[in-house]
């Protein structure tokens, strides 16, 4: 019943978005290695000066987010408080677990098991740039996620909120500290904007045209004529900006071939340890598959946009740390759409353990 209804519910563009994320990379790819003075010239331009933050992938990032936020129905959040469990394993699994199990994975394949195969400054890049990854906590992608699980919006928007008040706190000494660099400087002017730029403005985006077309065109027009045509357009936007980002790290991609595939494997184990978890905890806590499956989404993923510009703030385009947050990029994708499926496979199951 639940493979059945998330096949109705996903188009066949959704179903085969990782076909087109390999497209998209291999299209980057490709354009960055082309026309690299053109591309350099589009990574140059930021939304403000000093920011790190590309104004052309905000744009997109503008475009993919305010059709999820338009499905909000804030007179649903004051419910929220009235189920806890959600929140505290999100919290678990985002600020303990994830870090941790990350800062370990780098250290063993890294600075372990690869060290004779990339080098000493770069075992250390590449931790490094793991960690970054891991240290902050999806924020836009959570939305696509939550859609394709038919996660609660409300409720997988207050998830989001909390995690990025946190991460305001803790981003800089959480990578401090595990990244081991006395000296590691994360400029707080990055996330400030990037929580504004990400967040705030689709938010308020998506507040603005719900209210209006509901007033113009009434409630059901709104749900069943109005939100279907802004899904192709968040889905082009994801798709567009995956291609900006493989266009940038095109050099980087394409001088270290075998890295990209040993920096894949700890993120992907990562994704599985902690997706895994947050899941299970929230199963044995009965909570319902609306709520689980956003969770254990959230406890995945990563904030890859802040990521690449927080490691290339430190360490430059070209480092090993940029390159890993890269990375996370090409591997994040296909894995939360492994997850999203095994979310709806396990709907039924979840939902009667949360009903027991």
């Amino acid at each position: 019943m639940a493979e059945a209804t998330a096949s109705k519910r996903m188009s066949v563009f959704d179903r085969y978005l990782t076909v087109w994320v390999f497209l998209c990379m291999v299209l980057g790819v490709l354009l960055g290695r082309a026309v690299p003075q053109s591309i350099g010239s589009i990574r140059d331009v930021e939304i403000v000066a000093g920011s790190q933050i590309n104004l052309p992938i905000a744009v997109l990032i503008w475009l993919m987010i305010t059709p999820m936020m338009m499905r909000i129905q804030f007179s649903s959040l004051a419910s929220v408080g009235r189920r806890p469990k959600g929140l505290l394993v999100t919290l678990l699994v985002n600020w303990i677990v994830k870090p941790l199990s990350m800062a370990a994975l780098g250290w063993l394949f890294f600075q372990g098991l690869f060290l004779p195969l990339i080098g000493e400054e770069l075992a250390k890049q590449y931790t490094a740039g793991v960690i970054i990854l891991a240290a902050a906590p999806c924020t836009a992608m959570v939305f696509v996620w939550s859609y394709l699980t038919d996660g609660d919006p409300a409720y997988t928007l207050v998830q989001v909120a909390l995690n990025d008040l946190i991460m305001l706190v803790l981003f800089v000494p959480m990578v401090s500290w595990l990244v081991g660099a006395t000296g590691l400087v994360v400029p707080m002017p990055v996330l400030v904007t990037s929580v504004v730029v990400f967040i705030v403005v689709p938010l308020a985006l998506g507040v603005l045209l719900r209210t209006v077309l509901i007033r113009r065109l009434g409630e059901v027009a709104f749900q069943e004529r109005i939100l279907p045509r802004f899904q192709p357009i968040a889905v082009s936007a994801l798709l567009a900006m995956l291609v900006m980002i493989f266009a940038f790290q095109a050099e980087n991609l394409l001088n270290h071939p075998l890295h990209v595939l040993l920096i894949a494997i700890p993120i992907i184990l990562q994704v599985l340890l902690n997706s895994g978890l947050a899941y299970g905890l929230m199963a044995w806590l009965r909570v319902p598959g609306a709520i689980a499956a956003p969770g254990a989404l959230i406890g995945a993923s990563n904030f890859f946009e802040l990521a690449v510009a927080t490691a290339i703030a430190l360490y430059g385009p070209e480092s090993g740390a940029a390159l890993a947050t890269t990375v996370g990029v090409l591997v994040e994708v296909p894995m939360m759409l492994l997850v999203c499926t095994a979310c709806n496979r396990t709907r039924g199951w979840i939902d009667r353990r949360a009903m027991a």
